[in-house]
């Protein structure tokens, strides 16, 4: 019988494990599609998995790892046949279902989506969930009447991976793009990505009033907490803020002025259960809007063995862009 590679974590006294270990196919969950992985990557999530800083992972023993990509080996889906390029993002795999740090995964083929041609296996991984996400938040922007022409977009978390790709997508889409980062040492990169400014994370750190000085027309918010309260209070009239992570916290103290004087609008984004044609929208638009030469600017490659050295830094702010990770 095949076996192959896995950093399986598994449920001990003190907490949890991770090793790689040989398996065999039997040991994969239930699923119509089998594709040999060739390429994961190193998200937020995937760092607090690994760390044991939150309780990501749902069931054990489990494979972790929320993205993968890789071809086809055996399908009994519909969609999908032998030889296929794939890509999976979130759906809870490397949550409660086998992940992406393997050779092997096997998945409902329900949450697959086709590699777009014009990616590589490589850069759909440099992409990632972050990506991915990136470019939700950009079309629930667009989705809510943004244009370049209405002002500036603002993005926290900049130097992470969601604020990278947004940043280079909005920057080619003609927006002039406001970072916020807490690593000005990363100024230089942040404008080669498209950034016109750049600020200190610091300044939206401070309380502000319900409603402030209007600064941004819409922002790409990774941080929740006071930040998102702060960003809501200095949006103008009329914009969007497309929120979709809580670096600095799940709380938010904030009032209604913002939405009911400023028509202000927040607009959640989910990447994990983001239906099929949403996925597929947003993967056709970053075939069509993501430089690929920003895109090799802002990765680094690893192998997926670094994975776990790599998790504490990525959730310590440490990693720049994104990390591609060959497994095969």
């Amino acid at each position: 019988m095949q076996t192959f590679k896995a950093l399986m974590a598994r449920k001990t006294e003190d907490g949890f494990d991770a090793k790689w270990e040989n398996i065999s196919e039997d040991e994969l969950m239930d699923g119509d599609v089998t594709v040999r992985i060739s390429h994961t990557t190193l998200n937020y999530k995937d760092g607090l998995a690994l760390t044991g800083n939150a309780p990501i992972i749902r069931r054990w023993p489990l494979i972790p790892g929320i993205d993968f990509t890789g071809t086809v080996e055996a399908s009994s889906h519909p969609d999908f046949a032998k030889g296929d390029d794939v890509i999976l993002n979130g759906w809870g795999v490397g949550e409660g279902h086998h992940g992406g740090y393997a050779e092997v995964a096997r998945v409902s083929g329900d949450w697959l989506v086709k590699r777009p041609p014009a990616f590589t296996p490589a850069e759909t991984m440099a992409i990632g969930t972050a990506g991915y996400t990136a470019m939700l938040c950009v079309l629930a922007l667009e989705a809510n009447g943004a244009t370049p022409e209405k002002g500036p977009i603002l993005v926290t978390g900049a130097s992470g991976g969601v604020g990278s790709v947004a940043i280079s997508v909005l920057a080619k889409l003609g927006y002039n793009v406001t970072a916020a980062t807490g690593r000005l040492g990363e100024t230089d990169f942040l404008k080669s990505l498209g950034a016109a400014d750049v600020i200190d994370r610091a300044e939206l750190a401070e309380r502000a009033r319900p409603l402030d000085k209007e600064r941004w027309a819409g922002a790409v918010d990774v941080a929740g907490s006071g930040t998102l309260a702060h960003v809501l209070a200095t949006t103008k009239y009329g914009g969007t803020v497309a929120a979709c992570g809580l670096a600095h916290g799940m709380d938010l103290k904030t009032t209604v002025m913002p939405f009911i004087l400023r028509n202000v609008t927040l607009a959640g984004v989910d990447s994990v259960m983001a239906l099929k044609e949403k996925r597929v929208a947003a993967w056709t638009r970053l075939a069509a809007d993501l430089d690929r030469g920003k895109l090799a600017e802002l990765t680094v490659t690893k192998p997926v063995e670094a994975v776990q050295d790599l998790a504490p830094k990525i959730l310590a702010g440490q990693v720049r862009g994104r990390v591609v990770l060959e497994v095969s």
